[in-house]
């Protein structure tokens, strides 16, 4: 069986990716609707990747997951509760799981770079916060 350790080292790596991929806040307004979209799907990948990681260990520590419509939100109340993350991360986190729910549910149309920069801007430093809480849960 797969460790956790593992299963989060792949999760990261994915996220890696991702971010590398992201390009900067700046150019965002230059971009093509097409463009956007992408960057939309990279961003809603990241949030998704980071929830991967709170779910895999939820389950490793046999915590019970949230469930119901609210069950994302849950996720990340439930997860500064148990210290798996600081109420700083989850501050962010908020802010990614709003956009993850724009985004699918809107049209690519409705995108708007000045709603995303501050997301793209944020995203590296997110992650770095993410990382380091996890590792002082692990």
């Amino acid at each position: 069986m797969v460790r956790l350790s593992q299963k989060i080292q792949a999760e990261l790596e994915n996220l890696d990716e991702i971010l590398n991929e992201m390009p900067s806040h700046s150019s965002l307004p230059n971009l093509s609707t097409l463009e956007l979209a992408g960057v939309a799907a990279l961003l809603h990948n990241f949030y998704n990747g980071i929830e991967n990681i709170l779910k895999q260990i939820f389950v490793s520590q046999k915590l019970t997951l949230p469930e119901g419509q609210s069950w994302h939100k849950d996720l990340l109340e439930k997860s500064v509760n148990e210290n798996i993350i600081s109420g700083e991360c989850k501050s962010y986190l908020g802010q990614y799981l709003a956009f993850r729910h724009f985004f699918s549910h809107a049209y690519a149309l409705d995108l708007y770079p000045n709603k995303m920069e501050p997301l793209v801007e944020n995203s590296e430093k997110l992650y770095l916060i993410f990382k380091n809480d996890i590792k002082k849960f692990l």
